[in-house]
């Protein structure tokens, strides 16, 4: 059993993909998203570029659910440009949701994910699972924002899977690109061409739930999941 997990983006995309694929192996998804998520899911409101608000909600979830078993971070946002080109509050604000955010929400959920640890018997068991990019390994132009978030993600990552080791598990998902709402909005330049190749959500959301899913002492340390022509990878 998966047990209860919390999920940061979980209104739409992956967030949403791996919320409804955490509910068919017999899990509880907690969401938390500036949007309310479709379905019966447990969901908090919260601006992930606000720590207070992102704090408030793994608290309100956490308590109402009874624990946390997990935590993926796969909120995410961009702000296409050249650097000189794009508003310092658009691109402080790529920083402040993808990387900043994610830290503030696995931070606040540590508590409950070593608790579920305490009522497994001392085992590892409480697994957080971050969400990078290929584009947290190879940077792009006019990608500055989104390559400095998620480049961060992973080191964050790495470094917090040397700090919780044997404490809470820890996995970093790579993705490429996937078939979402992401790219919605953009100036066409920015958008994948009518032959790109990306992976649906859900392949790439039953790479987490095999991540949250793997047994006590035994951890999935990172996952590249992408189309096998993705162009950003390697």
């Amino acid at each position: 059993m998966l047990g209860n997990i919390l999920i940061t983006g979980g209104a739409s995309g992956l967030g949403r993909a791996t919320a409804i694929a955490v509910a068919k192996e017999g899990g509880r998804p907690l969401s938390i998203d500036v949007n309310e998520p479709g379905g019966d899911v447990d969901h908090a409101r919260a601006d992930l570029a606000d720590r207070g608000q992102a704090e408030r909600a793994v608290r309100e979830l956490a308590e109402g659910a009874g624990g946390l078993d997990g935590v993926v971070t796969a909120a995410g946002i961009d702000a296409c440009g050249r650097l000189e080109d794009i508003p310092a509050a658009d691109w402080e604000r790529v920083i402040a949701v993808n990387l900043l955010g994610t830290a503030s929400v696995i931070r606040a959920a540590l508590p409950y994910l070593r608790e579920s640890r305490a009522r497994a018997g001392g085992a590892a068991v409480g697994k957080v699972v971050t969400v990078a990019s290929t584009l947290g390994v190879r940077a792009v132009s006019d990608a500055t924002a989104y390559c400095a978030a998620k480049f961060g993600v992973v080191g964050f990552t790495r470094a917090l899977a040397a700090e919780l080791a044997g404490e809470v598990g820890v996995t970093l998902l790579i993705p490429g690109g996937m078939h979402t709402n992401f790219f919605d909005g953009r100036e066409e330049k920015y958008r994948p061409g009518p032959d790109a190749r990306l992976n649906q959500p859900e392949d790439v959301a039953a790479a987490v739930v095999f991540a949250l899913g793997q047994p006590r002492g035994c951890e999935i340390r990172e996952l590249v999941v992408c189309s096998s022509t993705e162009t950003s990878w390697p």
